[in-house]
């Protein structure tokens, strides 16, 4: 029978020197008033001091809520994460080497916590093959001070394989909606179901202790059994949340259509306003065919599925989100990982088993750099750890790839208007560049397993070939050497046949 307790002696359960992973998903999930208790102790008493801290999906509001809560000198011995971009803090302190510090693909993250569940030892997989979290390159290492190698590069009936060596785990973070007096969670009310069950598994495997944030305490019986998320032989203790603490995502304090529990008529979503953002969401979506399963990433890519709903074709494809979302329209934002309509809801896990699996047909993405050979960064660049997420599992395991992002970045003003681009002011930061900083995508392996690969920006789309990259389309009214060839790094092949991006594209 787990223990009912309050957040802050919860925090009190923690001791120096422990490792510890804490479960949510951008901005939905995250235990917060563990995390908010687990600071005040810091803050106050100078403990607990020295953690190593594990999470598949960076999870924060990018200022102060979610893993901002660690960003204390002191705090953190290792941070292992998928994903940093909400968490600038700990990114800042990452690259001080304050402590040590991995970028490793949340896919491979949530299911290492599986393989670390029943002993086993690791994940081998050829996800992260040629990229930066390859022991050839930087084996997913952030800074100066980590040495140690999370990642090895084995031989199996003649192929390379990665296995991702399990990690020791004291404790785990976790947040659900009801507990009932055995411990039994639920997550009926969470946009997100995540890898909750995986991670406490992990857990008690190593003899850890499982603490759950939840939002209320309900009777024996009170949960059918097949709505439990995390049986109560797995939780240790349950922490009953204040409502502030509690919000379903960092921009919502509570939906029912994101807990599937009503559903939103889509014609009341507002339009996407027709900027370059929109361009780039209605040029990729032209590459998606009806009865597509899809993917979209995070930023421009989310435009994709404002894109396809306006013209009605939301429900002729298949949206996907890899926080678990099938179908639907994905909200975007803070609340990105939940899902307007979702017609199922799996773990992540799951879903992450089917994206490496193949079982995705495209991907819209971004992009923070490209180079001549087409390989892309996303993950650390210009100073600043933005972290890999789910995008090297994603890019490596679908056969159509699209990267969506500005041609250029930096302040700019670009307009769009009589059916024609207008660059007034262009972005003073060349993403197109001779070598990506850090490989997150890697072109060779693309090129090897025969993916075909877009570059969408507003201006121009490119196309991934042997040679490198090939642009294919320009954007009426931009002048190629001016605002193409003269705002990248490299020259790129030129199809002979370079054509106009369609009109459409550029009109209300």
């Amino acid at each position: 029978m787990a223990k009912v307790i309050t957040a802050a002696e919860a925090a009190a359960l923690i001791q120096d020197g422990w490792s510890i992973a804490v479960g949510g998903f951008v901005g939905s999930g995250h235990p917060e008033a563990l995390s908010r208790a687990l600071e005040s102790r810091f803050l106050s008493q100078g403990r607990p001091k020295d953690l190593s801290l594990m999470c598949s999906a960076g999870q924060g509001d990018g200022k102060r809520l979610g893993m901002n809560h660690f960003a204390h000198p002191g705090m953190l011995r290792r941070v292992i994460g998928g994903h940093w971009n909400w968490a600038p803090k700990l990114g800042e302190m990452a690259v001080d080497n304050q402590f040590e510090a991995y970028n490793l693909p949340q896919g491979t993250l949530v299911q290492l916590y599986g393989a670390m569940a029943c002993g086993q030892p690791g994940v081998i997989t050829k996800t992260g093959l040629g990229t930066f979290v390859d022991p050839r390159q930087q084996g997913g290492r952030l800074n100066e001070v980590t040495t140690r190698d999370l990642v090895e590069l084995i031989h199996l009936d003649g192929e390379e394989w990665l296995r991702y060596k399990p990690v020791r785990l004291d404790a785990v973070l976790l947040r659900g909606t009801s507990a009932d007096p055995q411990g039994n969670i639920s997550t009926q009310r969470e946009a997100v179901r995540l890898e909750l069950l995986q991670m406490a598994q992990a857990a008690r495997s190593q003899g850890g202790i499982v603490i759950v944030q939840v939002e209320e305490l309900v009777p024996e019986g009170g949960i059918p059994p097949k709505e439990v998320t995390v049986p109560g032989v797995s939780v240790d203790y349950v922490v009953p949340a204040r409502p502030e603490e509690h919000w379903q995502t960092y921009d919502e304090a509570y939906s029912p259509i994101f807990a599937g529990m009503e559903r939103k008529p889509l014609n009341t979503l507002a339009p996407l306003p027709l900027d370059i953002r929109k361009v780039i969401a209605r040029r990729a979506f032209q590459e998606i065919t009806s009865r597509c399963v899809v993917n979209l990433g995070i930023g421009i890519p989310e435009g994709v599925a404002g894109v396809a709903n306006e013209v009605g074709r939301a429900s002729d494809i298949v949206l996907t989100v890899e926080a678990g979302g099938i179908g639907g329209v994905p909200a975007g934002g803070l609340s990105f990982g939940a899902v307007y309509n979702a017609s199922a809801t799996m773990e992540h896990s799951q879903q992450f088993a089917f994206y490496d699996g193949g079982g995705l047909d495209v991907t819209c993405l971004g992009f923070a750099q490209a180079d001549q050979a087409g390989n892309v960064n996303v993950s650390r660049f210009n100073g600043r750890i933005a972290g890999c997420g789910g995008f090297i599992n994603i890019t490596q395991n679908t056969n159509k790839v699209i990267f969506c992002g500005g041609f250029t970045a930096g302040s700019s003003e670009i307009q769009v208007r009589d059916g024609a681009l207008r660059i007034v002011r262009d972005g003073a930061v060349k993403k197109f560049i001779s070598a990506v900083e850090q490989i997150s995508f890697s072109a060779g392996y693309a090129v090897r397993t025969g993916k075909r690969v877009l570059y969408v920006t507003e201006r121009a789309v490119f196309s991934l070939s042997e040679e490198g990259l090939v642009l294919e389309e320009i954007a009426p009214g931009v002048d190629l050497e001016r605002d193409i060839l003269g705002r990248m790094g490299f020259e790129p092949l030129i199809s002979k046949r370079l054509r106009e991006m369609p009109r459409e594209l550029f009109l209300p």
